[in-house]
Parts: C-alpha cells; sequence; structure tokens
C-alpha cells in the first residue's frame, strides 16, 4: 500500500514539473526567446513522444531558428515510425511552405488530405490543423471530406466561421443556416456568430445575404425556425414591424405563448416605435386570457397614447380604471394617469390627489416609491421644490442602492440644479455616474458636464442660472417663456460655452412650438460656430429630421444626413443616418 502511494505522488510530482516545464517553455517561446525554447520542448517532447502539443511547438521552434532539415528528420522519422498518423502530412508540408517550396509542400497536404478517406477518425484533426495554419481552403475540403464520410459528422459550424475569416460571408451564411438545418438547438449560436457580421442597417449588404439565405431555405424547406431566426434579424435592423409579421405567423400556428410577442413588443416601445408595439400590444390583448398580461399590455397600450398624444387618451384611461379598478395592482396605471395628468392637461392638482389615492393601495415600499417619485415630479411642475426634495429623500433612505432609489438621487439632482444649487446637484450626480441603471448613469454624466462645462469661474457669470431656469420652464412646459430666457442667454453670453446648448436647447423648443424657420436658424448657427463643438453632428441630425419628417423635403434632409455619414463617422447616429439617407435616395436591394 506504501509502495502504491509513493508512486502515486511521484507520476503527480513528474506530471506538475512536466507542466511548469511547459511553462517557462510557452513562455520563452511568446517572448521570441526560440533557442531556449527549443531545449525544454525537445526535452518534454523525448518524455511525451505522442503529445502533439509539445510536438507542434517543438517543430515552431525549428522553424522559428531556421531549423528546417531538423524539423524534417523529426516528422519524416515519426511518419516511419507511426504511418498511420496521417495528420503528421500536414506538419510537414507545412515545413516546405516555410521554406518557399509551395509545390513539395502542396503534395504532402492533398496526402493528408486524400488519407482522410482510409483515416477518417484523424478528419478533425487534419482539419483543424490546417486551420491553425490559415490554409483555410484545405481546412473546408478536410471538414467537409469528413462529413462525407460519416453522415453524423458536422462541421458546418467551424465551416461557416472559416468562410467568415476567407470574407466569404454568402457561403458563411448558408452554412450556418444548413447547421440549423441539420440542428435547431444550433439557433443561439448561430445568432451570436452571425451578429458579429450584421449592423442594425437593414441595407448593410451582410444583412441583406443572411435575409435572402434565410428566404431561400424558408422557401424549400419551411420550418418555425426560419421564422425565429427572420424575427431576430428584423429585431436587430429595428423592423419590429416586420419582426411582428415573423412573430405572429408563429402564433398562430402554435397558440401556446404571447411571451416572445410580448418581448418584442417592449423592445419595440424601448426603441420608440410606437406604430409597430401599438400593434404587437392590440395583438396580444386580443389573445390572452390571462388577466395580469391583458392589463400589462393595456398598460404600454396606455405609455403609448400618452407618449403619441393620442385623442383618445383620456376616454382610453378611463376605460382601462373600469375594467381593471383602482387597487394595488393597477398603481402603475394611477402613476402614468397623474403624469399625463401634469405634462399634458395641466392639472396638477387632480394628479396630486390621484397619487395621494395611489398611495393609500400601495401595499409595497417599491409602489410606495413609484408615487412618490411622481409625486415630486408633479411638485415640481407646480414650484414646491422643497417638497418635492423631501419625498426624492424619503426613497434614497428607504431604498438604498436600488435603481428606485438612484432615480430619487437624480431627481434630487435635477431639482437642485433647477434651484440654481450647483454644488448639491454635482454631489448627487458624482455619485450617480456608476449607477447599474445605464440610463440613469447617461443622464448624471449629461446633466454633470452641462454644469460643470457652464458653472461661473471666479464669480464671473456664465448664464448657467438663466439656463438651469429655462430647462425648469421647459420640464414645466412652459415653453415661450423658456424660449424668451434663452433669448437673454444668447445675448448675454455669446461666444461662451453655453451658447451652442441654448442655441440647441431653443431650437428643440421651436419644433415643439411649430417654429420651425426659427429652430432651423439656430441648428445653423452651431454648424457655421466652432469647427469642434460638440453639438455640430447632434444639429446636422435634428436638421435631417426636421426637414424630413416634419417639412417634407428629402433634398435638405439627404442633404444632413450624408453630412453625418461622410463629417461625422464616430457619431452616435452615423447608423441611422446612413438608413436614412440611403432610403431617401430610394436604394432598392
Amino acid at each position: 500500500m506504501k509502495k502504491y502511494i509513493l508512486l502515486i505522488v511521484l507520476l503527480i510530482s513528474s506530471f506538475g514539473y512536466a507542466q511548469n516545464e511547459f511553462v517557462i517553455a510557452e513562455n520563452y517561446f511568446r517572448e521570441g526567446a526560440y533557442e531556449k525554447a527549443t531545449t525544454i520542448f525537445k526535452k518534454l517532447y523525448g518524455k511525451n513522444p505522442f503529445n502533439t502539443s509539445y510536438l507542434q511547438r517543438l517543430l515552431s521552434c525549428y522553424q522559428e531558428t531556421n531549423q528546417f532539415i531538423t524539423a524534417e528528420e523529426l516528422l519524416k522519422t515519426k511518419i516511419q515510425s507511426n504511418p498511420s498518423q496521417v495528420f503528421l502530412y500536414v506538419y510537414l508540408g507545412y515545413n516546405y511552405e516555410r521554406q518557399q517550396q509551395k509545390e513539395t509542400a502542396t503534395i504532402y497536404y492533398e496526402k493528408a488530405i486524400s488519407a482522410i478517406d482510409k483515416k477518417s477518425n484523424y478528419s478533425g484533426i487534419i482539419a483543424t490543423l490546417f486551420k491553425n495554419y490559415s490554409l483555410l481552403d484545405y481546412a473546408i475540403v478536410a471538414y467537409e471530406k469528413a462529413m462525407e464520410n460519416n453522415p453524423n459528422a458536422n462541421y458546418n459550424f467551424q465551416i461557416a466561421q472559416i468562410y467568415g475569416e476567407k470574407g466569404a460571408f454568402k457561403k458563411m451564411f448558408q452554412s450556418y443556416i444548413d447547421l440549423i438545418d441539420k440542428n435547431p438547438d444550433y439557433i443561439n449560436n448561430v445568432q451570436r456568430y452571425a451578429s458579429r457580421y450584421l449592423t442594425e442597417d437593414a441595407e448593410n449588404k451582410n444583412n441583406i445575404l443572411f435575409r435572402k439565405t434565410l428566404l431561400r431555405k424558408s422557401a424549400s424547406n419551411p420550418k418555425d425556425v426560419w421564422n425565429v431566426l427572420l424575427s431576430w434579424l428584423f429585431a436587430q435592423q429595428k423592423e419590429y414591424g416586420k419582426a411582428f409579421i415573423q412573430e405572429r405567423a408563429l402564433y398562430q400556428r402554435n397558440p401556446e405563448s404571447l411571451s416572445q410577442i410580448f418581448l418584442l413588443g417592449k423592445i419595440a416601445f424601448e426603441n420608440t416605435d410606437y406604430d409597430a408595439a401599438k400593434q404587437i400590444f392590440a395583438f396580444v390583448n386580443e389573445k390572452t386570457y390571462l388577466r395580469e398580461e391583458k392589463f400589462e399590455a393595456n398598460l404600454y397600450l396606455a405609455h403609448i397614447a400618452v407618449k403619441t398624444k393620442s385623442d383618445q387618451t383620456e376616454n382610453l384611461f378611463q376605460s382601462l380604471f373600469s375594467t381593471f379598478g383602482k387597487n394595488a395592482a393597477t398603481i402603475k396605471l394611477q402613476v402614468l394617469y397623474a403624469d399625463y395628468l401634469t405634462f399634458q392637461k395641466n392639472e396638477a392638482i387632480k394628479a396630486i390627489a390621484v397619487l395621494k389615492g395611489a398611495l393609500a393601495f400601495s401595499n409595497s415600499k417599491f409602489d410606495k416609491a413609484r408615487i412618490k417619485l411622481k409625486l415630486g415630479d408633479v411638485l415640481v411642475f407646480t414650484g414646491k421644490y422643497n417638497k418635492a426634495l423631501i419625498y426624492f429623500s424619503q426613497i434614497q433612505t428607504q431604498l438604498k442602492n436600488h435603481p428606485l432609489a438612484q432615480k430619487a438621487t437624480f431627481k434630487v439632482a435635477q431639482t437642485s440644479y433647477f434651484k440654481g444649487d450647483f454644488t448639491w446637484s454635482k454631489a448627487q450626480l458624482k455619485i450617480l455616474k456608476s449607477a447599474t441603471t445605464q440610463l440613469i448613469a447617461n443622464d448624471a454624466i449629461d446633466l454633470f458636464l452641462t454644469i460643470t462645462d457652464n458653472e461661473p469661474v471666479d464669480s464671473i457669470p456664465s448664464g448657467l442660472t438663466a439656463y438651469a431656469k429655462a430647462d425648469l420652464l421647459s420640464f414645466q412646459n412652459k415653453n415661450q417663456e423658456a424660449i424668451a430666457v434663452l433669448k437673454s442667454v444668447l445675448l448675454n453670453y455669446k461666444g461662451q460655452p453655453i451658447e451652442d446648448e441654448a442655441l440647441f436647447k431653443q431650437a428643440t423648443l421651436f419644433i415643439k412650438q411649430q417654429e420651425f424657420e426659427n429652430a432651423i436658424s439656430n441648428f445653423e448657427k452651431i454648424i457655421e460656430g466652432d469647427s469642434e463643438g460638440i453639438l455640430r453632428d447632434d444639429a446636422h441630425y435634428a436638421l435631417a429630421e426636421l426637414y424630413n419628417n416634419k417639412l417634407n423635403n428629402p433634398e435638405k434632409a439627404s442633404e444632413h444626413y450624408q453630412k453625418i455619414i461622410f463629417d461625422f463617422a464616430s457619431s452616435i447616429y452615423l447608423v441611422d443616418a446612413r438608413k436614412k439617407f440611403r432610403k431617401l435616395r430610394g436604394d432598392t436591394f
């Protein structure tokens, strides 16, 4: 027994020593110290002649130090003693390739390929070696022959990846589709790898290739999985209406769950495609038998009505309250209604009554926090800032580190900013820079930069106090008053950093007031100003959208979309601008 234990200890020690030597040799190799690496790998391979990792590294060391004859002799000896190991032909061929002996290399590559028919168990190793040596055409042939010899083998995934490396995207997508045709379980992997070559732009060449490949396969061999992939592709392209068509077809064939359709509706809503979202949630509302799912769908429909300022919004709220009641289950709907009453109907007193009624129904601290957040907003709207701050602070204390508490912290910062207390506002915003909710973090950074870029230096006025007042007036829907305040900022602080922000803010308010010519003038001033101005691409995009959506002037819209494409390659608007420019140009694919 003692001898047995000693033997195990010696074996483990030996293995550990070998592993340690391998790490040292590998480090030498990666650092380019090939002579030192050669010594260790030669020793390791001598002790372990069947370890292909040691063999491959030793051959690489010989090749890097121009010891091609030594490598050749090693391989030929090994082939002679082990003729069944046909993958060695790839090593030998590559050794000739390194010596620029292409014809001789090809002879051995072809030997390896031919050997697959007799030694199919080595086909995967041979193909992988070809791939590792970037001999991609040979790798594809090896994988294909392996599948010919073994119907159960499936190397389409590897073949697709190689086509991607070669830039043969049509063949790559075809291989991915063939892979799923054989085994639908690969769909998640295919989505992950295919997404590397796809963009949000539906007119991108690769997007078109993928779509056409899917449609051809769907026509020749109809399966649900093709609808799933088409829906996924359209969602990547933010074409949620088209994605819904695919999801609806799937549901009609198998009406078990609406979860995927509901998820698509949420994504469409979050990406402000309200037309598609409305269609989707109306469909969910019509088909579902689950009361909770029906309520959630209707809640989104109410959100859409508010966002799009539908004439039927009030009627919709009353209908929903009649159907679902005012209770703990409908608190989100009550909060939304209070928002609508305040910011669209200017009925803040009625909104406060609705929210206080909702507080009486709330059973959880999270529901109470949502209600208090909205109460704070309504109080800011009515000018009761200190009372609003009390509600926001209560949420901060009661739900520390929760996203609702982070939102309350932002509200404290925003309200302090409105009041002109920039120091306290910045202190709160610093806390939020690493907020778990990205939207809150982004809003915090934007407001922080607005303050730090424009706050007074050495008590010299910078216009920030007036700009914050205009921001507050805008929040309170007092757009004309906000425009007037911004006019004074532009008169009194011309040439200062705040000028572009005031021009842009005022332009957005002009658009709300249908004063389009004034908005155009402001955006053009931003573009014609400082060539390094950070709002120039924003101004071009805003102008393009204005001409495209409000003024029916596709020529001018194209001009500004094109400016973003050619002059602002890193702009967040680039993909959208390219997509809309091509559509206006009438491109067909």
